[in-house]
């Protein structure tokens, strides 16, 4: 989502413009003869030389007080001037997090997959991160879920090729067998296959209008998760490299590069178990990314 015109972006303020320089004093005029119910008659109050007063001291803490609370508020903001989320300079603007810009990222689905993206740099982004997850599911691993993806997310022209490669891939009885899948893709009865892909931030690597590169970075689940699963679900990071160019009207892959990383140190957690590990991947559905 764009970070720069959506209402969280600059913000105007400050102490000036409201408070002058000097207070007005206010006097309570007594009717003659009458006194001062408080005490004797009291002088009217005057201004220390070089001590503001008290009443203008609390209205210039309560102003402060306000900014600050703005801007801790809007802190994920930025004061872009785009739509985008970056210029693609490789800067930080480029990795900001996303803020509400009150534009839905994607209107349907085609071949189970979002789609409908925005002609613009931020819904390049957007269609990358529901890229990455599609092509890296399980249902890369059946071959008619598989061709419907690759015919979804690629361009016409290279479709065909793309098909011929994860075919060789995907359908290799050796590599099904390596990742404890049968020739058709299935899962040995008792265990429930995870691959699940959860990107972390997208950037912007350059954008000319019909073409676009993006990076995603983000982190894998894939294993079997069940009772005696000799390949049981683990974390990998990734960052991928989606060349992306405008077809139709949606954005369609045209090149895609891997990359290992970066990884973090993993933290000293307990392992769940299959049944708890089964029971949130099929209990804890994924969610439709955005820029």
């Amino acid at each position: 989502m764009s970070l720069g015109d959506d209402g969280y972006g600059r913000h105007s303020g400050g102490a000036g413009g409201g408070y002058g320089d000097e207070q007005q004093l206010t006097r309570t005029r007594l009717p003659e003869g009458e006194t001062d119910p408080y005490g004797p008659g009291r002088r009217a109050g005057r201004r220390t030389a070089g001590k503001p007063s008290r009443n203008l001291v609390t209205v210039v803490g309560v102003v402060v007080l306000l900014l600050a609370a703005i801007a801790f508020a809007n802190r994920g903001g930025g004061d872009s001037g785009s739509d985008g989320a970056g210029k693609g300079d490789g800067t930080s603007a480029d990795s900001r997090p996303t803020a509400p810009s009150g534009t839905t990222p994607v209107e349907g689905r085609t071949g189970g997959v979002p789609s409908g993206y925005a002609h613009t740099e931020q819904g390049a982004q957007s269609a990358a991160a529901n890229y990455a997850v599609a092509l890296g599911g399980d249902g890369m691993y059946r071959t008619d879920t598989r061709r419907a993806l690759v015919s979804a997310l690629y361009a016409p022209e290279v479709v065909a090729a793309r098909q011929g490669d994860f075919d060789k891939v995907y359908s290799d009885p050796g590599f099904l067998k390596k990742v404890g899948l049968d020739a058709g893709g299935n899962a040995p009865r008792g265990t429930t296959f995870v691959s699940r892909t959860n990107p972390v931030g997208t950037k912007s690597l350059g954008y000319a209008g019909s073409t676009a590169s993006v990076a995603v970075w983000y982190s894998t689940l894939f294993g079997l998760a069940g009772e005696g699963s000799t390949n049981p679900v683990t974390e990998s990071w990734y960052t991928d490299t989606f060349d992306l160019q405008w077809t139709g009207d949606d954005w369609k892959i045209v090149g895609l590069k891997r990359a290992e990383g970066p990884a973090p140190v993993g933290r000293d957690q307990a392992a769940a178990s299959a049944k708890d590990m089964s029971d949130a991947v099929q209990g804890f559905g994924g969610f439709t990314y955005a820029r």
